[in-house]
Formats: structure tokens, C-alpha cells, sequence
């Protein structure tokens, strides 16, 4: 007579192998790797679709070293591998760099090597064709060379076209870009814009100003010493001469001549090795009462909540997420006539564009919102509706996923 204990051994034996068994039948999943510069730029600027792509793809990070690793190995759910990516010109190391990019890709065998920022763009799509990586794609989330001149201008494009050379797959992140890429003749291969440009798009979820009630704005104000009162201009990004600072700053010191109760926030690091400011933009920025300066900020959502209006007068940009975000918050744009912010602000209905470095029509354009400031006391839904219809976040990962897949459909039919 059977024992029941063995029978019931038995059919635990038997639903192990099963188990087994389905999973070595199962298709392996193909290889993605997602290479930036630095490990903040896949941790922010692709956050939630590496997770994402992850059910669909075996996805891997490749960054610089850095605490964002972790981050992303806990939030993501992927593994990442530290690989030094100078974001400056260096010889010596970008060698030992594009070696080490090889050396990885030849060992791994990936099915995608997707870059999205300058440098790692370069290196990393190097080492994708020199390792024989089937489907090599870069994003360009911004061109650097068109605010450049003479002879740095000719070796920024000839590193674009090197990209664009190895790569199989070009992408431009925005209409902005891929005009430029065209109008420079970066590369005669085919530049496609997925969905509606923008790498992540918007979670609408996230940067929801119903998160934020009228107690709550109170509270964030009084730990930054602003009063309710107060009409607040802010500033999302890096502290930098090219992010518009000198002609921003420049501006808000006319406004504080005529207006009171206004304060201009910035919210960002400063990068003073890279591309410190002006002494004297720096002594403003420390000295003014009205300039108040939070530095680098893990969740920006509070300073978009008790902004008033947001300014973003950026010498150039792909494609930026702060003016996204800005939107989904309900709040209008100063922005100026560049890529991304372009193609965002629709001129008197969401935003105001005005020219690059130009002070007069800055300092016009914040006169003007501060001396109308009952219309911007609260969040605008229509802002956000516009967002919504473009950039909503699952559109955007959507798109991206069937890119992917259409280059699994194209392998199978060659």
C-alpha cells in the first residue's frame, strides 16, 4: 500500500520538474542595454521605463560610478555596471573607456545597445559596431554644437557624425533636433522621433498639483522663508551660464527695482568646476534677500508647487523634462525659442517664448506675469491638459517598446 506521504513526495517531485521544465522552454529574454554618462541620467531621465522594459527585455545600466547605481538596481529592478565615462575630452581615458564598453558587449552579446547621452553615445556605439551588436541606437536628447564656435564646433559635429555612423538606429529626441541634425547633414540615415519626442514622457500621477493643498504650499514656503504673500518665479535645472542664469538673474534684479514680494527659487546644483557664473551673477545669487537658492533636489515636485510661474531661459535643449513637468503642475512657461521648449509652449496659451540671451524681452516678459499675478495664483487645468495629450508617460514607453519590437520583427524576417 502507497504511503500518502510518498504519493504527496511524488507529486511535489513531479510539479517541480514541471516547473522546471517550463521555465528552460521558456524564450530567453533578449538583451538591452541602456548606456548614459553618468549613472543620474538613467536613474531620472529614464526613471520607471527600465522597469518597464525589463518584463519585455533582459535590461542592463551602464554609467559612470556612482550612488544612482544603487538606485537603480533597487527602483529599477536591472543590473548596472560601472564604466568611467569622462563627459569631458580626455584621450587617455576615453580609450580605456571604449575598451572596457567592448570588452563588455563582446562577453554579453546584447540583442540593443540604446545611448542617450553625448559622450556615451559616442564611446558606446564605438564599441557596439566594433563588437558586432546586431541593433546599435542613440537618442539625441540635445545637440551641444550649434552654441559653439570655430574649431570646437567642427569636432562636436564630427563626433555626432561618428555616432551616427556606427549606430544602426538614429533618434532625435524632439522635431527641433532632427531639423538641425538634417540642416547640418549630421547623417543621411533615417531620424525618427518617437511618439512626440521626449525620452520618459510625464507620470501624470506623479506631478499632480491636487497632491499639493493650500496648507501643504504653506508649509514648503515657510521652510523656504518665503511668505504667502510672495509671487514666486522659479528656476528647475543646473546652475550654469548656458541654462539662462546670467540673463535670468540679470532680469529679476530690474523686477526687484519696481515690484516687492517677489522671489526667484532656484532649484539645482551648481557645476563650478564645468562652467562656474560670473562673480558677479555669483554674488547676487548669495547676497539678494529675494534670490533663493535650494540646490540639487531628489523630488522637485514642492518647488513646482508653490511656484507661481516657472522661467527657463536655456541657451539650448533636446527636449526638457523641467518644462513638462512645469505643464503637468498647472503652471505657466517663460521659456526661450529653443528646441524641446518650443515645441511644448504653445505662445499665449500655456507659455510665452521669447529670444535667446536676451535680457529686455526676459525682463519683459516676468514684469508682465508678476504685474498680472492674480492669474497665475493657482494651477491651470488647461496647462495640464496639453501635457496630458502628448507627452502622457505610458505613450511615450509605448512607443519606445514597439521601436524594440520592431527591430525583434525585422531580425526575424532577414
Amino acid at each position: 500500500m502507497n504511503s500518502p506521504c510518498r504519493n504527496n513526495k511524488t507529486i511535489e517531485i513531479a510539479i517541480n520538474n514541471s516547473s522546471l521544465l517550463l521555465t528552460l522552454l521558456a524564450p530567453m529574454k533578449k538583451k538591452l542595454f541602456r548606456v548614459s554618462a553618468i549613472s543620474g541620467s538613467l536613474a531620472v531621465l529614464l526613471k520607471g521605463q527600465l522597469r518597464f522594459m525589463n518584463e519585455y527585455y533582459d535590461v542592463t545600466g551602464i554609467a559612470s560610478d556612482g550612488y544612482q547605481h544603487q538606485n537603480i538596481r533597487d527602483n529599477e529592478g536591472i543590473e548596472t555596471i560601472p564604466v568611467r565615462i569622462n563627459r569631458k575630452i580626455n584621450l587617455v581615458e576615453d580609450i580605456v573607456s571604449l575598451y572596457k564598453l567592448y570588452r563588455i558587449f563582446k562577453a554579453e552579446k546584447p540583442f540593443i545597445v540604446h545611448s542617450l547621452t553625448p559622450k556615451a553615445g559616442l564611446l558606446s556605439m564605438m564599441a557596439a559596431y566594433l563588437a558586432g551588436v546586431p541593433h546599435r541606437m542613440h537618442t539625441f536628447t540635445g545637440l551641444i554644437f550649434p552654441t559653439q564656435q570655430g574649431f570646437m564646433k567642427k569636432v562636436l559635429i564630427f563626433f555626432d557624425k561618428v555616432i551616427c555612423f556606427c549606430a544602426t538606429n538614429v533618434y532625435p529626441e524632439g522635431e527641433g533636433v532632427k531639423r538641425d541634425m538634417i540642416r547640418y547633414g549630421i547623417t543621411k540615415k533615417p531620424l525618427k522621433v518617437i511618439c512626440n519626442g521626449n525620452v520618459n514622457g510625464i507620470d501624470l500621477s506623479l506631478f499632480d498639483p491636487d497632491l499639493y493643498d493650500g496648507k501643504k504650499q504653506a508649509e514648503i514656503r515657510g521652510e523656504w522663508g518665503i511668505e504667502n504673500s510672495d509671487f514666486v518665479l522659479s528656476f528647475i535645472g543646473r546652475i550654469v551660464v548656458d541654462k539662462g542664469i546670467v540673463e535670468m538673474v540679470t532680469a529679476f534684479i530690474t523686477i526687484c527695482e519696481t515690484h516687492k514680494n517677489v522671489k526667484l527659487l532656484l532649484v539645482g546644483p551648481k557645476e563650478e568646476e564645468l562652467a562656474p557664473l560670473p562673480d558677479r551673477i555669483e554674488r547676487e545669487i548669495d547676497e539678494n534677500p529675494n534670490i533663493i537658492l535650494s540646490g540639487w533636489q531628489q523630488d522637485v515636485r514642492p518647488f513646482f508647487a508653490i511656484t507661481n510661474v516657472f522661467v527657463f531661459p536655456s541657451y539650448r535643449e533636446g527636449f526638457p523634462n523641467v518644462v513638462l513637468q512645469a505643464g503637468a503642475m498647472g503652471k505657466f512657461c517663460i521659456v526661450t525659442d529653443i528646441n524641446g521648449s518650443r515645441e511644448i509652449v504653445e505662445e499665449g496659451i500655456n507659455g510665452t517664448i521669447i529670444p535667446v540671451k536676451d535680457v529686455s524681452a526676459l525682463t519683459t516678459a516676468m514684469c508682465d506675469v508678476v504685474e498680472n499675478s492674480a492669474a497665475y495664483k493657482s494651477p491651470n487645468a488647461t496647462y495640464r491638459a496639453l501635457i496630458a495629450q502628448k507627452y502622457e508617460q505610458k505613450l511615450v514607453w509605448q512607443a519606445q517598446l514597439e521601436e524594440y519590437r520592431r527591430l525583434d520583427s525585422k531580425q526575424s524576417d532577414d
